[in-house]
């Protein structure tokens, strides 16, 4: 085992902090407050050549793996970026990795040289209002008709919507009653963003509003045949495939602002002096802190293990949930004890705290919630009865 970040990583993180520099906490929150998409910060990372990390070196990206788009993605959320930075690109990183594993060398050459240099943006369109978690049940039916599918249906917190070119939607093609298993019967189209036949309405909510979530109304969409990814009915089975990069990453993102918000409470409890003495100095500051900084620490052991295996072509399920729970409930801790530890000013937006423990807390709930990692786990590796 050899825990020595290697120079090439060490050079990933310094070129993604030289790239985030410019844009501060206070671009951020100008952002959040205006609800307002970051494209200069989108357009920085297009032109470094970074959306096309995990892409195949012969299709314009770098051939990257897993691990290196996970040190990505912790590094633009600890440069104070949090969960707005990251939902800026990642979908770049591990949203195409249905096509790169199942598309066909048409799509590959049609698709992805776009998509590695910043100039093919794309939304994924799983979940629905009805379908939640289970996405067996999802209703939006595409009919197959000459030359390709005509597409009715609802999609539910679709983030990047307005700025896509593309989206891959998961559809049935055949009702989940008629198929032989839940699973099958669901296929993935790459769809394009016909304003004419898509509706984006977006959801008012708590955090990250830099990034709309929202609503797509879809109304007689006609998607081709050549934009089908793979074979009719095998979406499930390609959907998978996206499921454990996509919790790695949101793993890396969670440790990323565990430690920014971490950081901004270690400088705050030294500086803040009370009763003539630092904050810092008093076992009820720094005891949660430092309590913090282990769990962070475990953490992102769980992430280095879990993108190894990706990239090693080893199973990880157990790893990326693992790593997913893990994260999301230590960065959650953190930022949560950083605006204790900031006191009212940790709720004032000038200190940014509160954006931290705002963005960090959605990643409990998504992309899957931490109940159905535990069920997951429970049933997968414990070998207990499934509960759900």
């Amino acid at each position: 085992m050899d825990f020595q970040e290697s120079s090439e990583h060490t050079q990933l993180r310094e070129l993604v902090r030289g790239l985030c520099a410019p844009f501060d906490d206070n671009y951020w929150l100008v952002c959040d407050n205006e609800h307002r998409f970051p494209q200069e910060f989108f357009e920085v990372f297009a032109a470094s050549g970074l959306l096309g990390l995990c892409i195949p070196e012969e299709y314009g990206g770098s051939g990257a793996g897993v691990t290196e788009a996970s040190i990505v993605m912790e590094e633009v959320a600890a440069s104070g970026g949090a969960l707005s930075a990251c939902t800026t690109i990642h979908i770049a990183l591990f949203g195409l990795l249905p096509i790169i594993k199942h598309g066909s060398d048409e799509q590959k050459r049609r698709f992805l040289p776009d998509a590695a240099k910043g100039e093919l943006s794309i939304a994924f369109g799983v979940t629905e209002p009805d379908a939640g978690s289970d996405t067996t049940r999802i209703s939006t039916f595409a009919k197959k008709v000459e030359g390709g599918y005509l597409v009715n249906g609802r999609k539910a917190w679709i983030s990047r919507a307005a700025q896509a070119d593309r989206i891959l939607l998961v559809c049935r093609t055949t009702p989940r009653d008629e198929a032989a298993k839940p699973t099958d019967g669901i296929t993935i189209l790459f769809a394009k963003m016909d304003p004419d036949h898509i509706q984006i309405t977006p959801i008012d909510k708590l955090g990250r509003n830099a990034v709309a979530s929202n609503w797509l109304f879809i109304d007689d969409l006609f998607v081709a045949d050549e934009d089908r990814l793979g074979d009719e009915g095998n979406g499930f089975k390609y959907l998978l495939d996206g499921l454990n990069p996509e919790r790695i990453l949101v793993a890396a993102e969670c440790l990323g602002i565990g430690r920014i918000s971490l950081a901004r409470a270690t400088e705050y409890a030294k500086e803040r002096h009370v009763f003539d003495r630092a904050i810092g100095q008093n076992q009820g500051v720094q005891f949660p802190l430092a309590e913090s900084l282990i769990e962070l620490d475990a953490a992102e052991l769980l992430v280095r293990k879990a993108s190894w295996k990706y990239d090693a072509g080893l199973p990880c399920g157990r790893e990326a949930n693992s790593a997913k729970f893990a994260a999301s409930n230590a960065g959650f801790r953190a930022a949560d004890r950083a605006l204790q530890v900031h006191g009212g000013f940790g709720y004032a937006k000038e200190y940014h705290i509160e954006r931290y423990w705002r963005e960090v807390r959605l990643l409990r709930i998504t992309p899957v919630s931490n109940e159905l990692v535990l069920a997951y786990v429970g049933n997968h590796v414990l070998g207990l009865p499934r509960s759900y």
